[in-house]
């Protein structure tokens, strides 16, 4: 299907970029990638929606992909929220949000900011008291290689050292979508170093709690996330499901933190399968 591309403009007056993709008359499936990603992270999921029904977007946060960087480095939360419900606007109709990590708290964030524009809200491997052992890991792979890589070869190696469960792929050329090629001919991730800014605190947990607290509990909600993830433990699941017991909650057996790369077919199963009976 043609995708339509969407621009929006920050508060700031960065440049949001994405697309839309379906007959635009089905319910609209926004689609919000992980810190140190693009939206091309979710063309599997993207493809298998569209096949479900629904229509499709996604769009690239500020410092990721296509987007603008942000001059004065603010990659806060509450500034991808802002994002978020700009896009939304420009849009020009209500979503259901599937975010995976840090899309996921844009989500939070929008959600609570504009419940008007949002029809349902599936967190992807992210709750508001996440394990800060798994995060701190996310980081450390993130800030790792600043001087990039040689050969898209030794990108995918990185990948793998980092996931090393997850079957490496035989034709990394996937990977380019992800890696941009510097002036000095190197390979760097397509995003800002800047968007890594500081560790996980207390004070951000609280904030996200409230966020959670201050959905309407007419909202639709799912949390979908990895067996094996060493960001949402059942620990952090237990945490979740007593602040907000009516929310569905599944666990996505031989997946991680990256749960829509690790098993992508049962991941988009439980995501259509939710979306059919919450948005009719």
């Amino acid at each position: 299907m043609t995708a339509r591309p969407v621009r929006a403009t920050s508060v700031e007056g960065l440049a949001i970029v994405g697309e839309l993709r379906g007959r635009g008359d089905a319910p609209l499936v926004l689609l919000l990638h992980g810190g140190g990603q693009t939206r091309h992270a979710w063309t599997g999921t993207a493809d298998h929606l569209l096949g479900a029904g629904f229509d499709v977007g996604s769009y690239d946060a500020r410092g990721h992909g296509d987007s603008d960087w942000a001059a004065d480095r603010d990659y806060s939360l509450p500034a991808h929220g802002r994002d978020l419900v700009a896009f939304l606007r420009a849009a020009g109709r209500p979503a259901a949000l599937v975010g995976a990590s840090m899309g996921g708290i844009s989500a939070l964030f929008a959600a609570a900011e504009a419940p008007e524009l949002v029809r349902a809200l599936v967190l992807v491997d992210i709750v508001p008291r996440f394990a800060p052992e798994g995060v701190a890991r996310v980081r450390n792979f993130m800030q790792a290689h600043p001087d990039g890589f040689a050969t898209i070869e030794d990108a995918a190696a990185a990948v793998h050292a980092y996931n090393p469960n997850r079957a490496r792929s035989k034709n990394p050329s996937g990977l380019m979508r992800s890696l941009r090629e510097g002036a000095d001919g190197r390979l760097r991730w397509h995003w800002d170093p800047a968007v890594v800014g500081d560790a996980p605190t207390e004070a951000l947990a609280d904030m996200l709690s409230e966020r959670l607290a201050a959905l309407p509990a007419s909202l639709p909600l799912m949390l979908i996330s990895g067996a094996q993830s060493d960001v949402v433990d059942p620990q952090a699941v237990a945490g979740f499901r007593a602040q907000a017991p009516h929310a569905e909650i599944v666990a996505v057996d031989r997946a991680g933190h990256m749960v829509a790369g690790d098993r992508n077919d049962a991941f988009s199963d439980a995501i259509a399968g939710f979306l059919r009976r919450r948005l009719g």
